[in-house]
């Protein structure tokens, strides 16, 4: 089969290499998968850089979401078992952690109706507890993650507020149901969000970017606000000051959403029902910006890495969507 492959860490349209290898094979507790759709994620530019909480022995296949195709001809979401990720034509995974594939959405969207939006999902719903009525600011809302936590904000009932960086992006975030979309290069988000909540602030900010973000989104938040941090693909980690967040009585959670699927995998199935849900009455609907084939997948993972993609890239190994 063809699959990308990691032989030494770096920019991963350096380091990434398409071969021809054997197919990966099932271990106890897994299945074989054949691989009709792969998602890209931050985390697999990450991967390729070595930056990753999970560093897989080189070589390693990229590609943490796929939906699959199991062999008795189930389509499925799964999360691939690395280091064979799922830039791959073939992938194994674990059979408990399966979720079937939602109806309506093609093989693209399905693939990228799992990690993102169980994140946003965990993150508004678990650790920040949204509210209807509640003001939203998501950072990075044109992304793969920011577009999820957009339209789950939404289905909220909360007012959503987007930052994005520049004006293609503002209007993607437009589009996707923001309330007030606010342009960081030119426009400052501190003023902004107090103009627009009449001085009292976010009441849930929602950061996947880390860096100058954060330090903006704490000057913003409002009395018992929620600070959810989701990842730092600014590449900067924040040094929360917590005489700031005693002050101001606001509160700064985590949220890694892999451990779920660890620590209470019931959850993450309810999770996928409530997305399936909200999928098939058209409240949520992934934003795919491009489906490459699979010889593209190298630039397509950098294109994530320089931050000059919005919402998916989705690769399709065999070229098709069903």
């Amino acid at each position: 089969m063809q699959a990308w492959r990691v032989h030494r860490n770096g920019e991963p349209s350096e380091v990434m290499e398409l071969e021809e290898t054997d197919r990966p094979t099932p271990g106890d507790g897994q299945v074989l998968l054949a691989v009709r759709a792969a998602n890209i994620n931050f985390p697999d530019a990450l991967l390729c850089r070595g930056q990753y909480q999970v560093r897989p022995p080189l070589p390693f296949t990229p590609g943490v979401e796929i939906c699959g195709e199991t062999e008795d001809g189930r389509r499925v979401l799964a999360t691939p078992a690395l280091p064979d990720g799922g830039l791959a034509e073939y992938v194994v995974a674990d059979e408990s952690a399966l979720l079937p594939a939602p109806e309506a959405p093609d093989d693209a969207e399905a693939a990228a109706l799992h990690i993102g939006y169980q994140t946003g999902w965990f993150g508004l719903h678990r650790r920040a507890r949204l509210q209807a009525g509640e003001t939203l600011l998501v950072h990075a809302a044109a992304g793969g993650v920011g577009s999820a936590a957009v339209q789950l904000g939404k289905a909220a009932g909360a007012t959503v507020i987007g930052v994005a960086g520049g004006p293609e992006k503002a209007a993607i975030a437009r589009e996707l149901g923001c309330d007030l979309v606010i342009d960081r290069r030119n426009e400052d988000i501190v003023a902004a969000v107090k103009e627009v909540t009449g001085g009292r602030g976010a009441d849930v900010v929602y950061d996947p970017v880390g860096g100058d973000a954060y330090a903006k989104s704490v000057k913003c938040i409002a009395f018992e606000g929620r600070v959810v941090v989701v990842g730092f693909a600014s590449g900067t980690i924040p040094t929360p000051g917590l005489n700031h967040a005693l002050v101001k009585n606001y509160s700064i959670a985590g949220l890694h959403w892999g451990l779920y699927n660890a620590k209470d995998p019931a959850a993450v199935r309810a999770c996928h029902d409530e997305l399936t849900k909200l999928a098939a009455q058209g409240v949520i609907k992934p934003l795919i910006s491009e489906r490459v084939p699979m010889a593209d997948a190298a630039r397509a993972v950098q294109r994530v890495a320089d931050g000059t993609s919005t919402g998916r890239i989705v690769v399709l190994p065999s070229g098709g969507t069903r």
